[in-house]
């Protein structure tokens, strides 16, 4: 009746599935689930390097480089982000350079730091998304937004 699993398959679908993803999502959603998969692959790269997997060391500290080179960095608008999107961009490109020597020379310590300096920001990130816009509040009986006057 069924056939037997297939990795083949499950990535094929898990592939259709993060497209699809990708479409109902908003911007914001998409950079905050960028930092999270950069977080979420250093420390599984620090837990494999724990444990001597150094093929799982490689493949997520490759994995976190290239969602902070071709997710964040490209993210970027640096023609109108003026100073933030400067300072952001310099912080990436830091974050790539130490993620490429802590995977040369199989350094924890480096890994953390990123992990420290990226933290910060995706919560900072996070948190823009909570508050709500200014000069806009909910009126209690409607629920409508309403503009402030200034």
């Amino acid at each position: 009746m069924f056939s037997a699993y297939s990795p083949r398959a499950a990535n094929a679908y898990q592939r259709i599935n993060v497209e699809t993803s990708m479409h109902t999502i908003d911007q914001h959603q998409l950079v905050a689930l960028l930092y999270e998969g950069a977080i979420s692959s250093i420390a599984t790269a620090r837990g494999a390097m724990a444990r001597g997997d150094v093929l799982g060391k490689v493949n997520n500290i490759s994995k976190a480089i290239r969602i902070i080179e071709e997710g964040l960095s490209t993210a970027l608008d640096k023609v109108d982000g003026g100073e933030i999107a400067q300072n952001l961009g310099s912080l990436y490109d830091y974050c790539i350079h130490r993620l490429i020597l802590a995977n040369a020379r199989n350094d924890d310590a480096m890994m953390l730091e990123v992990m420290r300096l990226i933290e910060p920001v995706a919560q900072g990130w996070n948190e823009i998304k909570k508050q709500p816009a200014a000069g806009v509040v909910n009126a209690p009986a409607s629920g409508q937004p309403v503009l402030m006057e200034a």
